[in-house]
């Protein structure tokens, strides 16, 4: 109990934990950024997106899931500030692994609501060009 109120009076002067990891990491907003692109993509934002989003954010990313609501509400305020092209450039410089990372990101949102729509595959394919990546390394055998 006398923890939980430490932890609570530390998040109110040291803020949200998941949003201050974002905030520290140019390249996880980046990619945040891109995988919220990839949401937008098809004009809607679907719940099985979203539950693929908060997965990435926790599973890949450790962000906890009591921070993500905090994290995205981040994005929307100071994201505007960051385009695709933008993001893609801090991308470029990372190990081909990493770039796959992001690749294998984006195509999960994408397939998320089992609807691919054209818009998400030219923003897949754009990425994917500017990352130097074959889709091929995108595609995972299914488990």
């Amino acid at each position: 109990m006398a923890f939980a109120l430490l932890d609570q009076i530390r998040q109110i002067f040291d803020g949200d934990p998941g949003v201050r990891k974002v905030a520290d990491d140019p390249v996880l907003s980046a990619e945040l950024l891109m995988l919220f692109r990839m949401i937008l993509a098809d004009g809607s934002v679907s719940e099985s997106e979203m539950v693929a989003f908060r997965r990435i954010c926790k599973d890949a990313f450790g962000i906890q899931e009591s921070s993500i609501d905090s994290v995205i509400e981040y994005l929307n305020e100071f994201g505007y500030e960051t385009n695709g092209s933008q993001a893609i450039a801090l991308f470029r410089d990372l190990d081909i692994e990493r770039r796959k990372q992001l690749a294998q990101h984006m195509a999960d949102i994408a397939k998320a609501d089992s609807q691919l729509a054209e818009s998400e595959v030219r923003l897949l394919r754009r990425t994917l060009d500017l990352l130097d990546i074959s889709p091929v390394d995108v595609v995972k055998p299914e488990e």
